[in-house]
């Protein structure tokens, strides 16, 4: 009970710091007067990071393990939101580039931790950890501006770090544990990276995560802008983060037992691109509306991304390495829509056109969703080239 405890609160540390972040953004660019591609950095300092700092994992649990390579996150990530909450721009970018290496770190690890541990019940143990993912997002969102308003912005920015300082004691009882003995020889990132599966779930991951990032970074900045209160904005942004836990919870089970996840691929990006279309078309007209079907289309979208990275894998160092090709390129290519979409805001004056660039990264996701949610047996011959 004590594993999946602390299973469950690292899970929930995965993106507070991230999303927790958004609904003050107004607040840290008006403070530190900041324009809005200089606040649309800061997140994608973060993502950049989820980007280039994802192969720290499995150097960390080649040397460590896994269970210790996860409290090494969990620490960063306390040390990187207390930093990101400090006075002066050096703080804040500086503690984001903690936070950042932290969930990098974290996130490639979680997959290969549910093949350890689960690996009898991977569809479930994957659909509890994204689904708990999106709660701490949720969560994090919606007390982000009230803790703000009490505290101020630094305060409710630094207050994530207290969930990571729980979630790493309870973790260290399992951490203590002797590191089981790795198999020998060289991990297979070679194999991985000549392999065509390989790119198409990297690609899936990639343009998935760009289109959750935009709307995390910008969805409170754009209700805001279309004439809404800032507590509201930062509900709304609550309530697409709740919305996915239905799906986080139901999807991986379902889309785990069959031949294809195709079909679901399709289901998440055409839920997605209504969401992105309402926001668009009519922003402060039924915003819970819009909210709750981008949320469930998100929320299955990134699931099925997860949970292909851990399908497509034999064992957990395989399921490591592929989560950290996947995760560290497609981060790399999410870390562009938050600050191009800040510019083109920037330069438009206007919210459409950015939007309508988030469309476009939509389409993009199903394409190579489609491809990557092929039939296992088609993905594994693939897989096998040289």
């Amino acid at each position: 009970m004590l594993l999946i405890a602390g299973f469950v609160l690292a899970a929930l540390n995965l993106r507070p710091a991230l999303a927790g972040l958004s609904p003050l953004l107004g607040e840290i660019m008006d403070d530190l007067a900041l324009g809005p591609a200089a606040g649309g950095a800061i997140t994608t300092v973060m993502v950049v990071c989820l980007g280039l700092l994802g192969p720290v994992a499995p150097v960390l649990s080649t040397r460590f393990g896994l269970d210790r390579a996860l409290l090494v996150g969990l620490a960063v990530l306390a040390a990187g939101a207390v930093l990101r909450s400090s006075d002066g721009l050096f703080g804040l970018y500086g503690g984001a580039v903690l936070v950042g290496t932290a969930i990098a770190i974290m996130n490639v690890v979680m997959p290969g931790l549910v093949k350890q541990h689960f690996p009898t019940k991977i569809g479930l143990f994957t659909g509890l950890y994204v689904s708990c993912l999106v709660t701490g997002a949720a969560t994090a969102s919606a007390i982000a501006v009230p803790l703000a308003d009490q505290y101020g912005w630094r305060i409710a920015a630094g207050s994530t770090a207290l969930l990571a300082v729980l979630a790493a004691l309870v973790w260290i009882p399992q951490a203590a544990r002797p590191v089981p003995v790795a198999p020998t020889g060289p991990r297979p990132f070679r194999r991985l990276l000549r392999s065509r599966v390989t790119w198409y779930v990297t690609l899936f991951m990639g343009f998935q995560s760009m289109s959750f990032y935009i709307m995390l970074a910008w969805l409170p900045t754009i209700f805001q802008d279309a004439g809404l209160p800032a507590d509201q904005a930062g509900y709304l942004l609550s309530l697409t983060n709740l919305m996915q836990i239905a799906a986080t919870l139901s999807v991986p089970i379902l889309a785990g037992r069959v031949r294809s996840q195709a079909p679901h691929v399709t289901a998440a990006a055409v839920l997605t691109v209504a969401g992105y279309l309402g926001v668009l078309l009519a922003p402060a007209t039924l915003p819970w509306l819009w909210m709750s079907i981008l949320g469930v289309g998100q929320g299955a979208s990134i699931a099925l991304a997860l949970l292909i990275i851990t399908l497509r894998a034999p064992d957990p160092a395989s399921v490591t390495a592929l989560s950290a090709i996947a995760q560290s390129c497609g981060y790399l290519l999410a870390a562009l829509g938050p600050f191009v979409i800040g510019l083109l805001n920037q330069l438009t004056g206007g919210w459409t056109w950015p939007l309508v660039a988030g469309l476009g990264v939509c389409v993009i996701q199903l394409v190579f969703g489609l491809i990557a949610g092929r039939p296992v047996e088609t993905a594994r011959a693939e897989a096998t080239i040289r």
